[in-house]
């Protein structure tokens, strides 16, 4: 067998063919109970490249991690050829509390590629992107809108890069959000590694939507067997049309503080003018109207019941890949 056949992984020395789920430990809790992160990995016989899937890298972005869970219950990751390497849960200190960041207070996603001597989120960055990210070639992961706001299904892409877009297209999302890396993120520390990876986005937090996890799922499958290695007993169904790429998009902020009553879905086609939400409050005296400022898409909605002056309610879409003169 050639060397390079030989996964090697957390000291670990995988063959092809194998399937194995490797546990790391960064840190224990206060009790010194172990919190081990399962990394589950299965190799054909056949080599090929190598895909990382994660989820949860906010500990209360649970619908993220019920799509790698899907993934791997329904088998979708023994791949024809090539490894498979699912992570379904990254932070699991987040995830025992419902919490989006790390026991230290930091977001794990701005603290990329991490340091050996600093902060339990920044050591634990260190390791995995040391350990870890160097055996992906791709890399799919998954996140969900923060808070109460409801992220349509999407994936977000750096648009300089021509391989990803394409990669994106074959996802199939119903939206493609065109977003520059940010500084400190796994996404970034990625791309300057040659790792190509693409960020979906879906749901909000500490909730579970069937439909965004379908979407998720199917959306793998094809990047799958876009890349030959999705089994041929799985079946895709057909396509919709194309995915909705977006270049500009913005918050549309609350007038008052109130209750609001959302009236319209995420995801939906709206024209300028038209009615989207009221505000009211909680005595019957007041009720303000909230209409779109301007045709697009409705990409994110905060389904929060009561909100303040100047949160963001409604992110919409302002232009189009196909509308904007390139």
């Amino acid at each position: 067998m050639k060397k390079s056949d030989v996964l090697n992984i957390l000291g670990e020395h995988i063959q092809l063919g194998e399937s194995r789920t490797i546990n790391f430990n960064i840190a224990n809790l206060y009790t010194s109970t172990k919190v081990e992160i399962p990394i589950i990995i299965e190799r054909s016989k056949k080599s090929g490249p190598t895909v990382l899937i994660t989820a949860g890298i906010h500990g209360d972005e649970v619908n993220g991690v019920e799509i790698v869970r899907q993934i791997i219950s329904k088998k979708i990751n023994k791949p024809q050829c090539g490894t498979i390497i699912c992570i379904p849960l990254l932070n699991v200190f987040g995830f025992l509390n419902m919490d989006r960041f790390f026991p230290d207070g930091r977001d794990l996603n701005r603290v990329f590629p991490g340091s050996k001597n600093g902060s339990l989120a920044s050591q634990f960055a260190y390791q995995f992107t040391n350990e870890i990210l160097p055996v992906a070639d791709y890399c799919l992961d998954f996140h969900t809108g923060g808070g109460s706001r409801f992220n349509a299904a999407h994936i977000r892409v750096d648009p300089t890069n021509a391989e990803l877009m394409k990669l994106a297209e074959t996802f199939n999302a119903p939206f493609t959000l065109l977003s520059k890396n940010v500084d400190g993120s796994f996404r970034a520390t990625c791309s300057k590694k040659g790792i190509k990876i693409l960020l979906f986005e879906g749901g909000k937090s500490q909730n579970s939507n069937k439909d965004i996890a379908k979407e998720g799922v199917i959306g793998t499958m094809r990047i799958l067997k876009h890349l030959e290695m999705l089994m041929p007993e799985f079946s895709i169904p057909n396509a919709r049309a194309k995915s909705i790429v977006i270049k500009k998009s913005y918050w549309v902020r609350a007038k008052n503080s109130g209750m609001l009553h959302i009236k319209i879905p995420c995801g939906k086609h709206v024209e300028k003018g038209e009615f989207l939400a009221t505000i009211t409050d909680p005595y019957g005296k007041m009720r303000t109207v909230v209409k779109a400022p301007n045709e697009g898409y409705i990409i994110n909605v905060n389904e929060a019941p009561i909100i303040h002056k100047g949160d963001a309610i409604f992110h919409i879409t302002t232009a189009l890949f196909e509308d904007a003169n390139e």
